[in-house]
């Protein structure tokens, strides 16, 4: 389950648009009107196309609005039932869409100087979308502040007081930002090359939501500088979870889960050597099910790994061939994969790397 009141989908289907409705082919409604929850993700479709999918918790495809560009996180407002597709780093928009309504969707464009590090998220009202941001020039980055009651207009922006942000995600209560600083540096005169791999400053950062001002930043250890911190989820209790991508000897066996909370030092999450292997040092989601205490983490190396969040045990391993998304189910977790899977449905399409709930059956 994922945080806040997301649309309850039987609600979601009294009260989305005839228009909406009425444009669906029979199989695509009756898979609404049995779905335990719905999801939207990118995809890549087999004519090369992008789009943002909305899917079931079964995989059943049941729309897709078409995407300027490659997309790569997504946000969603269960304030407002607003949806975001950021593009992927080094990408300039971000596509603003209701995915219950057909009207033409907001496309903004990042600041002269800036371009969006592929995530972002909503305040809890929905009235402000954050967006990671790189200072390319500057080497810094950055959160995009935008106004989401007045066509997404920009509005400012605060430091992340880190080198190449990446994931992003705010308190329950709205009071903080929470920043996962990867610590490498790019710059789209050079695609997506990282810059400084010798001299990496990975960080996470706890930045106040009013102001813009540090409260606090979490070095990672010198030994593990190459151990870039990438994508964040909170759980119940409040403690942020982060998930790495090591970018240092492959044969190395570096810490690639962690979690703290706020007032507490960073613990790493002492995983079993061949889980480790299994991630291939890399993790490319997390997300956390609340409801049942899990964290759950892929790799598109092969595998999709359950933790638990009180312990952190290693409850499960499944390997899947590919593995992107991840989102919390209505039990356990929902998994995607580049090569078309959706749990155990298969499209002809390729799944991008992450997935966001946007509405959940009752019970």
């Amino acid at each position: 389950m994922w945080r806040s009141a997301a649309i309850d989908r039987r609600s979601l289907v009294k009260a989305a648009g005839l228009s909406f409705l009425a444009a669906l082919q029979p199989r695509a409604l009756l898979a609404l009107e049995r779905a335990d929850a719905v999801y939207a993700s990118g995809i890549r479709a087999a004519d090369g196309s992008f789009a943002v999918a909305t899917v079931t918790e079964r995989g059943e495809i049941v729309d897709q609005v078409t995407l300027p560009a490659r997309a790569h996180g997504m946000a969603f407002s269960p304030a407002t039932g607003k949806t975001v597709a950021f593009a992927r780093r080094p990408g300039t928009y971000a596509m603003i869409f209701d995915p219950w309504n057909k009207g033409e969707p907001i496309v903004i464009t990042s600041a002269e100087g800036r371009h969006f590090y592929g995530h972002g998220a909503f305040s809890p009202d929905g009235r402000v979308l954050y967006a990671s941001e790189n200072d390319f020039d500057g080497n810094r980055g950055m959160i995009g502040l935008y106004d989401a009651t007045s066509r997404f207009a920009r509005i400012g922006e605060f430091e992340t007081y880190g080198v190449g942000p990446h994931d992003m995600t705010v308190s329950d209560d709205g009071r903080w930002l929470v920043v996962a600083n990867g610590g490498i540096e790019t710059h789209p005169d050079s695609g997506r090359t990282k810059l400084n791999l010798g001299n990496m400053q990975p960080s996470l950062t706890l930045i106040d939501a009013a102001n813009g001002m540090l409260v606090e930043k979490h070095v990672l250890p010198p030994q593990w500088s190459q151990v870039s911190t990438r994508h964040v989820d909170i759980d119940a209790g409040g403690s942020v979870w982060f998930a790495c991508q090591y970018e240092g000897h492959r044969n190395d066996l570096p810490p690639l889960v962690g979690r703290f909370a706020k007032g507490e030092e960073l613990t790493f999450i002492d995983l079993p050597e061949k889980t480790t292997r299994r991630l291939g040092n890399y993790v490319g989601a997390i997300a956390v099910n609340r409801k049942d205490g899990l964290v759950g983490v892929t790799s598109p190396k092969g595998a999709s790994v359950t933790i638990d969040a009180r312990s952190g045990k290693v409850l499960a391993e499944d390997m899947i061939s590919d593995a992107s998304g991840i989102a919390p189910a209505r039990h356990g977790f929902a998994v995607s994969s580049y090569g078309g899977k959706f749990l155990a449905t298969r499209s002809d399409v390729a799944w991008d790397q992450h997935i966001v709930g946007i509405a959940r059956g009752r019970g």
